[in-house]
């Protein structure tokens, strides 16, 4: 017996929405817009659903997330530079939920990162994509990927002071 489009959706959601809601805090850090950006993704997908492939489900949920986060991004910097109503170095209310103590300071360094090399390491380290998959979804060669990562790494460790 095959599944029922909606059910192949309900089935792609329970499969998908816990690491994509976990690339969303990471990149966001608040997890309010981060089910926001998810929910967003989910439900463009259910109206493409007719035209979609089940076998590339999961990638277009992916960079749907993405992009998502960086529209939220644009949007805090307007507010930022228009209103100067918000500090970008204020870390998110519900941090102390979400990562543990010894994982702070490592959060606020990635948080200072660019966005492309936060984007990178959070594909690669959080969500576990090849370098591949991290180029496909962000719409960058490999080698934009290995530079972004390399250069964030060297960055993280002078920030972190682990350096040799």
């Amino acid at each position: 017996m095959s599944l029922t489009a909606d059910d192949a959706m309900a089935e792609l959601y329970r499969r998908e929405k816990p690491g994509l809601l976990r690339l969303a805090v990471l990149l966001l850090g608040d997890r309010a817009q981060a089910e926001d950006v998810v929910q967003d993704a989910f439900l463009n997908t259910h109206r493409k659903r007719a035209g979609l492939d089940p076998d590339t489900a999961a990638g277009y949920l992916r960079v749907a997330v993405v992009n998502g986060a960086r529209t939220i991004h644009r949007r805090r910097r307007l507010t930022w530079r228009h209103h100067r109503t918000t500090s970008p170095d204020a870390p998110p209310a519900d941090t102390d939920l979400l990562v543990a103590e010894e994982h702070r300071e490592v959060l606020r360094a990635v948080r200072a990162l660019p966005r492309r090399q936060r984007e990178v390491l959070v594909l690669r380290y959080w969500s576990g994509l090849t370098e591949a998959e991290i180029a496909d979804t962000l719409g960058v060669s490999k080698g934009t990927v290995k530079t972004s990562a390399s250069r964030a790494l060297a960055t993280l460790a002078r920030r972190l002071g682990d350096q040799p």
